[in-house]
């Protein structure tokens, strides 16, 4: 028995978040779950179990999330130290649901308080950590940040799993691999021989060649234009951010040689603060014509090209009153006319919007995204036909990280574009981000175009890989041939009942050698 466990499993959750981007210590995160493991079957009651996975979540969570204290220093209504509640509060809340895993994993998975564990212990509980990371992606409006599988990316090997699996049954699978390491330490080394096998095997089979671009596909360019948050604050914003993006979209030096390629060019989430549409109140015409912002981001396209660009729609009642805003992606063609808009739907709690708006703003809380009106979700994953490119999936921002909620599946795309403004997250939320947007890109078999104000920007191939990437805090343009898609996964036929699948057989792999041991 170990001492001190309560204080061993906050540690441990702790230390374990350090297996995701930036550090990437994936063997430390596995360290941490075997431990978390044993600390689960060494509980003598039920209620130790669910509190020994509870203080795990809250060191997990808390060290994992610390990027979100960041975002409190770039508004003017709430102190910056609330960033730090903020943080600790989430985790209160996220560490229900390992809490809820152990529990399942003690009370269905440890045969006697006398017996060492076994291998139907370890299925268990990886079972029970695919319902509950399932649940944490869609409870509430859904947080599944940093999902566990997400750490085999360094081995794009076994990370090609989540195209078979998805990432929450990767995820439950990473929690049966840690359990074998446990397994080991009690002198039980068959099921951690055959976890090193059929990693091993993974590695092998399913790491990925380079899928070249098709011939004659268009280039694809990635704007990077290192604006921060600051100039929110200052006033600088619309008029930077335009000139930066402007240059770097028609800088030669950064170009391809294509002659008549034509070139799909993205920007980043919110990067024009001036309004793009027209038919608005004249009222709100205060800053600039749309029209004559839609004719500079036209003036750097070639004739064949076309420009996604992130900035800001605005919806108005029936008495012209300001009702809502939207987080939008607009279609501009070298006619400066607009082909198409994309509204963001999965938007952001605290951020996008204050949920119960009545009783939070009383007490002087409010959104950490400015303005003076919530923004209004859109109707969901979405396909644009962008003429020349084809069609193209939009995810903006944190929607990305949605397992089997990327995607229209009536009307594939061939790409996927991630705007996204990660200036708000300090040092871990960017290569975090990144790190998702990989995997959804495995799961679906789609190229992803990721563009963000400071970093990281990056052009991301059906398989995950990174094809080019403009790091944190740099100016920069990246272009390449648009990555070629694959053909769609079993996870993409089946979405997240692919999760429900895996823990239904490790649930029954359990029963069954449970039932042959007797």
């Amino acid at each position: 028995m170990l001492p001190r466990p309560r204080l061993i499993a906050l540690t441990a959750g702790a230390a374990s978040a350090t297996a995701f981007a930036p550090l990437d210590w994936w063997v430390a995160g596995l360290i941490c779950f075997a431990l978390l493991l044993r600390l689960t079957h060494e509980a003598p009651t039920l209620r130790q179990a669910l509190l020994r996975g509870w203080l795990f979540g809250l060191g997990h969570f808390t060290v994992g999330n610390n990027w979100i204290q960041h975002a409190f220093t770039y508004q003017d209504r709430m102190p910056p130290v609330l960033g730090y509640f903020a943080v600790v509060l989430l985790a209160l809340y996220l560490a229900v649901y390992p809490a809820i895993a152990m529990g399942l994993a003690w009370r269905f998975g440890r045969a006697s308080a006398l017996r060492r564990p076994g291998l139907p212990f370890v299925l268990i509980a990886g079972a029970a950590w695919i319902v509950t990371e399932y649940l944490r992606g869609v409870m509430f409006t859904g947080y599944p940040w940093n999902p566990l599988g997400v750490i085999w990316l360094p081995l794009p090997g076994v990370a090609q799993l989540a195209g078979w699996t998805g990432t929450y049954a990767l995820s439950g699978l990473t929690v049966v691999v840690a359990g074998t390491l446990y397994l080991a330490t009690l002198r039980s080394y068959r099921p951690l021989a055959g976890a090193a096998v059929a990693a091993g095997a993974a590695a092998l089979l399913l790491n990925p060649a380079v899928t070249p671009p098709r011939p004659g596909a268009p280039l694809v360019r990635v704007l990077q234009p290192k604006i921060g948050q600051e100039t929110t604050l200052d006033g600088t914003r619309a008029e930077r951010s335009m000139l930066a993006l402007t240059t770097l979209s028609n800088d030669r030096a950064t170009m391809l040689p294509g002659g008549a390629v034509p070139r799909l060019i993205v920007w980043p989430e919110g990067a024009v603060d001036y309004w793009i549409e027209d038919g608005y109140p004249p009222e709100w015409y205060n800053r600039a014509d749309p029209f004559v912002v839609r004719q500079r981001i036209a003036q750097t396209l070639g004739p064949k090209d076309v420009a996604l660009v992130g900035g800001t729609g605005l919806l108005f009642g029936g008495d012209k009153q300001l009702d809502a805003a939207t987080n939008s992606v607009f279609s501009i063609d070298a006619a400066a006319r607009i082909h198409g808009r994309y509204d963001k739907a999965h938007l952001v709690p605290y951020g996008e919007y204050l949920p119960m708006r009545t009783i939070l703003q009383p007490l002087g809380l409010s959104r950490l995204v400015m303005g003076d009106v919530d923004y209004a979700p859109g109707p969901g994953p979405a396909t644009m036909e962008v003429p020349g490119f084809g069609k193209v999936g939009m995810q903006i921002c944190y929607e990305i990280i949605f397992s089997g909620q990327t995607v229209d599946a009536a009307n594939r795309p061939t790409i996927l574009f991630n705007p996204s403004n990660d200036a708000w997250f300090g040092a871990w939320g960017p290569p975090q981000h990144l790190a998702q947007a990989r995997m959804r890109a495995i799961e679906e078999g789609l190229p992803i175009l990721r563009s963000t104000p400071t970093g990281i920007s990056a052009i991301i191939d059906a398989h995950g890989g990174i094809v080019a990437a403009a790091g944190m805090n740099e100016a920069r343009a990246i272009e390449a041939p648009m990555p070629a898609a694959l053909p769609p996964t079993l996870f993409a036929r089946l979405g997240n009942w692919a999760a429900w699948l895996v823990a239904g057989l490790l649930l029954l792999s359990a029963i069954a050698i449970r039932r042959f041991a007797r």
